[in-house]
């Protein structure tokens, strides 16, 4: 089968396309004959050598994609050969088939195409959980999305949204505060023109928000930090603007919270609280309240470019590398 392959630590140009064996399905696991996969940050920290989890040599990135079920390994039942699935990857979905595990394999939704799918669960199940277990996001609590035009800011405005908060949207353009608004965030900031602070306090009447949700860290932390309000709730769910320190006392003194947002956590220490988000995002879906946005798809052959794309922060939504 065809696979991009890492064989060396560094950036995406160091992937080739590659002719390699197909894996197989082991007691517990799903192969799935690969659809759609989508590009994440993280595929392109796991290449630089500084993911969580280090694959051996070689291995294909990849942290997510749908497709049909190829084979089923001992021990699972609820898929057959042929089903529509999207699941999460330990790695390796940037080829024709991919092995995940049964549990974190999903039926696809009736209707939904495959780009959507081999892109819905990293970016709108992290959000989700962030939100909703995290941060607590109530209707008529403020939320700020930092980052909101991005694979996880634009999902983070749109779950808000449904969850009922009045959303503020920061990016770094015009034309990226139009994609959030698009999709259904309130207020938009230009936080490369604008001062982000004061923006907020005249947009809370000097309240703050309830709730931020950062993937992007860097000198935007500071002023989204000092904008959060009484009780509020930081969640931290990425560093592509650079990795911030919080000083202790900035949270003591308005009874605010930071803390980390890892998808992981919720994978393997409660599985209850994810098989409710994936039934509360499903039912999102199905009513139109979230709208995935796929802004670039690209054959498997380039998928190196998929990954340049959104490693230089030049993408909105999702970018998909696609297998035929």
């Amino acid at each position: 089968m065809r696979a991009i392959i890492c064989r060396e630590w560094g950036e995406p140009s160091v992937l080739k396309l590659e002719d390699v064996a197909p894996p197989t399905a082991g007691p517990g696991q799903v192969l799935l004959n690969v659809k759609a996969a989508s590009v994440n940050f993280a595929d392109i920290v796991m290449v630089q050598g500084n993911y969580q989890t280090k694959p051996s040599f070689p291995f294909a990135p990849g942290l997510e994609g749908a497709g049909t079920v190829a084979a089923i390994g001992d021990g699972v039942t609820g898929f057959a050969v042929g089903d529509r699935v999207l699941a999460k990857l330990a790695y390796g979905g940037f080829a024709d088939q991919a092995v995940a595990r049964a549990q974190d394999c999903y039926s696809v939704p009736a209707g939904m195409p495959w780009d959507v799918a081999g892109s819905f669960y990293v970016a709108y199940v992290s959000s989700h959980v962030a939100l909703r277990w995290q941060g607590e996001v109530q209707a008529g609590q403020t939320l700020l999305v930092l980052g909101a035009s991005g694979g996880t800011g634009l999902t983070a405005v749109e779950i808000g949204k449904a969850m009922g908060a009045t959303v503020i949207a920061g990016a770094s353009s015009a034309d990226k505060l139009e994609v959030a608004k698009a999709h259904g965030a309130d207020h938009g900031i230009n936080y490369g023109d604008e001062d982000l602070k004061a923006r907020i306090a005249d947009l809370t009447k000097g309240e703050g928000v309830d709730v931020v949700f950062d993937p992007v860290g860097g000198d935007l932390f500071d002023p989204a930090l000092s904008s959060l309000g009484w009780g509020g709730r930081y969640l931290i769910f990425g560093f592509v603007g650079g990795i911030p320190k919080i000083p202790a006392n900035r949270l003591l003194v308005k009874h605010r919270s930071a803390m980390g947002c890892s998808l992981r956590y919720f994978t393997d220490k409660a599985p209850e609280k994810l098989a409710i988000s994936m039934a509360e995002l499903f039912a999102m879906y199905a009513a139109g309240k979230i709208k995935p946005l796929v802004s670039a798809t690209y054959p498997l052959e380039q998928a190196v470019e998929a990954m340049e794309l959104l490693r230089q922060r030049k993408a909105t939504g999702r970018v998909v590398v696609t297998v035929s």
